[in-house]
């Protein structure tokens, strides 16, 4: 008889209208539904500011990307006039 889910259903219901009274039950679930709507908008804008702090992460990893590519550029650069000033070293130094 205890097994069935439908049965604790009607106990609760039973048990409810003895505490509180067939006026007080439709107040009290109208509360405990405002209390849900409150914990499912705290818990979007917790996702939301979660997204809005990750997402700044990804955008400071493409920019140092952006940097460190910009950088290795510049480095090739300077190798490569490095290695024109060596060649006109070499070359004056062959002159004299």
């Amino acid at each position: 008889m205890w097994g069935n889910p439908s049965d604790w259903v009607i106990i609760i219901i039973v048990a409810l209208i003895l505490f509180f009274g067939t006026s007080k039950i439709p107040e009290l679930f109208r509360s405990m539904g405002r209390a849900l709507g409150e914990f499912k908008k705290g818990r979007l804008e917790a996702e939301m500011e979660m997204q809005q702090m990750q997402q700044p992460s990804s955008a400071v990893v493409t920019q140092q990307g952006d940097k460190v590519a910009e950088l290795q550029k510049q480095i090739e650069e300077l190798q490569k006039q490095l290695e024109q000033l060596k060649k006109q070293e070499t070359q004056t130094q062959k002159q004299q």
